[in-house]
């Protein structure tokens, strides 16, 4: 299968370094960890800061409204009122060095990547998050998980394992534990897998920063889409928009080198796709 490549369209700038892409409550959610903000933005790019937390990653909402942020760079977990205010930060140090992206199912289920630095790099796991802050492991052993998303029928968790270079199919019990995993899609040794979302057909739109591209991907591996980017990092997608059917695709200029000192220029880019968001993350 030949994928179809699709040209994206400016949406938004004037972000330091953009994550977890969010459409929620008829706005597109998303946050800025180098700034220390999460944002918002309406359909025509017009941003609004929704709220101020240190290294913000990944996003997700409590069944109360309670916004969900988890730190990059740092083990934290904050949560946050309805008026931007952090209510509660919880410390995860003695399981991660540093969490990342963060999923909160409609059922109330909610996974975060957990970060260990070891002699050999990153190593990582998956932690179910309960809503008093508390976590416990349900996958471990992964080669840097990364982008999470629960496929249409709610029973199957893919994970972009990003050094894996692989996305993986966790079969997720209501109770949010996690068996075995299968490869839903080897992307090869060239793409490293970050962010992910999931459409009403059960692809998975997923950002490869390596190659600067963001794919639409099959189950068993088949690429049918491609949006490429001419610079930067593609970081994170997310659909969304008033028919669900608008891909925001988060980029970021920079290297792992000028990341860990805090230096990259960010903005989204958007197009249009035919198979509408499935609502997760």
């Amino acid at each position: 299968m030949n994928a179809v490549d699709i040209a994206p369209l400016p949406f938004c700038d004037g972000i330091v370094y953009g994550e977890g892409p969010r459409w929620h409550g008829g706005r597109l959610w998303f946050t800025d960890g180098l700034a220390g903000r999460v944002y918002s933005a309406d359909e025509n790019g017009l941003l609004e800061v929704e709220a101020e937390a240190e290294r913000a990653s990944g996003l997700g909402w409590l069944a109360d409204g309670t916004l969900v942020v988890s730190a990059l760079f740092a083990a934290r977990i904050y949560h946050i009122d309805a008026q931007g205010r952090i209510a509660a930060t919880y410390d995860v140090g003695e399981l991660a060095w540093s969490t990342n992206d963060l999923l909160i199912a409609a059922d109330g289920r909610a996974y975060v990547d957990l970060y260990q630095a070891t002699e050999d790099g990153l190593v990582g796991a998956i932690g179910l998050l309960e809503p008093c802050g508390n976590v416990r492991v349900v996958a471990s052993g992964l080669a840097v998980p990364n982008g999470l998303g629960l496929l249409p029928d709610g029973s199957t968790l893919v994970v972009s394992e990003t050094q894996g270079s692989r996305l993986l199919a966790f079969p997720a019990a209501p109770d949010g534990s996690l068996g075995p995993p299968r490869v839903f899609a080897d992307l090869g040794s060239e793409r490293h897998p970050d962010g992910l979302c999931v459409d009403a057909e059960g692809a998975v739109w997923v950002g490869c920063y390596s190659t600067g591209e963001f794919l639409r991907v099959l189950d068993g591996g088949a690429v049918t889409h491609r949006v490429p980017i001419e610079k930067g990092w593609a970081v994170a997608p997310a659909l969304g928009g008033s028919d669900g059917r608008t891909l925001y695709l988060v980029v970021d200029d920079t290297t792992e080198e000028d990341l860990l000192r805090g230096q990259s220029t960010g903005w989204i880019l958007q197009a249009r796709v035919d198979v509408p968001g499935a609502g997760s993350p």
